[in-house]
């Protein structure tokens, strides 16, 4: 009887073998055949000369006659004249020419946003990644660290986390006691001009237990290792995104610490508004336990996402509105909607703001652009509020 139970279990090892073979062997024919997704193919998204002069700050006009006294180069044209799209990287020179360029001075901080929710599912890593490359677009230096061992970040921009990554282009080497002294190593370009990567992989699941081991060892300090790292590469940003792990732990811990702002994404369903509950619980006495030991982190401001809305069903119509009277101005007042068109650009590892064309009908992508674009402008404003350099012009265009 006990050999049979053990052949029976050694076929169940077998089987969970062969499984995670003909996985890795999909995974493989997809980084191979699928070349138009992966990270070193990718192209720039592109703008018409009406969006560019927009996203400058400038008329077409003006773009046209900085073209004809040379200050900017002559357009490229098509084989029937037609002047083509403008890339990011164009649309920044752009900024430099006109003085439109929306950096902080440097005298200001540099803006370090977790996107941050300890209970998966809820939109997490699509807001992170939308949400600089929106800034991208808007010609911030912005950099997205992805700390989730789950890599769904890192896939967005057309890697396979597991093939085309070692854990020593991840956080791990750094997180690693003493191995680095500063993230430049990790920092990769992406096909979004002013937007750089820090990769993740299952790899840096290692380093969860690594560091809570050592924490409990009494190395309290390790909670600021991501914190310094972070401060070391901060000088050639203007932001910085962090995509934390969905769950309360060292890493968890440690990109609170790190940050002075956190966005909150919460779909207005019952169990995700009372996970959004427990995790806000966790938070407090989370804050209160690192203040108590000098750590407490410096949150500039706290904003919510109503993410993965579906105003089609009553009841998140009714906790939708819920929310808006619990979080009040800490609440952004554009939901983001579930869009067939965000479900799409993921399939293709890509995103919204990266697809030359719909993915499902030009209604359906609009909607979404302007769900997003409404989600992510108003923490744009957060960001710049943070800027003194900024409070000038913020008052200009009644943002504050």
């Amino acid at each position: 009887m006990s050999n049979g139970l053990q052949i029976e279990e050694a076929e169940r090892l077998v089987s969970v073998a062969t499984l995670a073979s003909r996985t890795s062997s999909v995974l493989e024919k997809l980084r191979d055949s699928a070349r138009s997704a992966r990270a070193d193919d990718r192209r720039e998204p592109t703008f018409t000369i009406g969006k560019a002069a927009e996203l400058v700050g400038r008329t077409p006009a003006a773009i046209r006659d900085a073209e004809k006294d040379g200050r900017l180069p002559e357009p490229a044209r098509t084989d029937n004249n037609r002047r083509e799209r403008y890339t990011l990287a164009q649309l920044n020179d752009m900024r430099g020419v006109f003085g439109t360029r929306p950096y902080r001075a440097p005298n200001d901080p540099c803006c370090v946003v977790a996107v941050q929710n300890f209970k998966g599912g809820v939109g997490k890593s699509t807001l992170a990644v939308h949400l600089a490359q929106y800034l991208a677009i808007r010609g911030y230096r912005v950099a997205l660290v992805d700390c989730d061992s789950q890599a769904s970040a890192t896939t967005l921009f057309g890697y396979v986390p597991d093939l085309d990554l070692t854990e020593d282009d991840t956080l791990y080497p750094f997180l690693r006691e003493g191995e680095r002294s500063s993230l430049d190593y990790a920092l990769r370009k992406t096909h979004f001009d002013g937007l750089e990567l820090i990769p993740a992989n299952l790899r840096l699941f290692n380093s969860e237990y690594e560091l809570a081991a050592r924490m409990a060892q009494g190395n309290g300090a390790l909670l600021d290792r991501l914190k310094e790292g972070i401060e070391s590469i901060s000088d050639r940003f203007d932001v910085i995104v962090m995509d934390p792990p969905p769950a309360l732990g060292a890493i968890s811990l440690s990109v609170l610490r790190a940050a002075n702002a956190l966005v909150v994404p919460v779909p207005p369903t019952v169990m995700d508004f009372s996970s959004t509950a427990a995790f806000l619980s966790m938070l407090d006495e989370t804050i209160e336990q690192l203040a108590d030991r000098g750590l407490a982190p410096e949150l500039k401001f706290l904003r919510f996402v109503a993410s993965k809305v579906d105003e089609n069903k009553s009841m998140q119509k009714e906790l939708l509105q819920l929310m808006r009277t619990l979080f009040g101005h800490a609440m952004v007042r554009t939901p983001l909607k579930d869009s067939a068109e965000i479900d799409n650009a993921t399939a293709r590892l890509m995103t919204v703001y990266e697809l030359d064309g719909p993915a499902t009908s030009s209604a359906v992508r609009n909607r979404c652009l302007n769900y997003l674009d409404g989600v992510n402008s108003e923490i744009e404003v957060d960001i710049r509020s943070m800027w003194p350099s900024h409070q000038k012009r913020l008052r200009q265009e009644a943002l504050v």
